[in-house]
């Protein structure tokens, strides 16, 4: 597997200081997709999560919308749950929503996309996962089941 982008120090500024409203893209109420399960961690950490998928679901108690632009509300954090060649779009609809940072899961790799994000003033990491990350930060124990 490749490695992770993003050094600790911006994984931790992410994670603890750019804001607690983390928009989830690929995030429905299959609770056997690994999204569901890192939506629920991040909420027991303080976490306001923003369901972003086509079919706008409520998930965890939290109204879905079908993409970043119909959030009514500023987003913190843009949490990518989708495959590696729609990810870079995703990317670029967090610059444009004036998101602070982007969050691309464990195998969401787009070099293009990182570069671009980074460029446009966003924190970027890329190929984690919050489940992974908040522990290891925050020393707190976590799962995302």
């Amino acid at each position: 597997m490749a490695e992770r982008y993003g050094d600790d120090a911006t994984v931790r500024k992410i994670l603890t200081e750019l804001g607690d409203t983390w928009a989830i893209v690929g995030l429905s109420s299959n609770q056997q997709r690994p999204a569901w399960g890192v939506a629920k961690l991040l909420q027991r950490f303080g976490k306001r999560i923003v369901p972003v998928h086509p079919k706008a679901e409520t998930v965890h108690g939290e109204q879905g919308y079908p993409d970043l632009a119909s959030v009514p509300f500023p987003v913190d954090v843009v949490d990518v749950f989708v495959n590696s060649q729609q990810a870079g779009a995703v990317a670029d609809q967090a610059v444009a929503i004036g998101a602070k940072a982007v969050w691309f899961q464990l195998g969401v790799i787009d070099e293009a996309a990182y570069e671009r994000t980074r460029a446009a003033g966003l924190e970027m990491v890329m190929n984690t996962c919050p489940a992974i990350e908040i522990p290891r930060v925050t020393g707190a124990a976590g799962s995302a089941a």
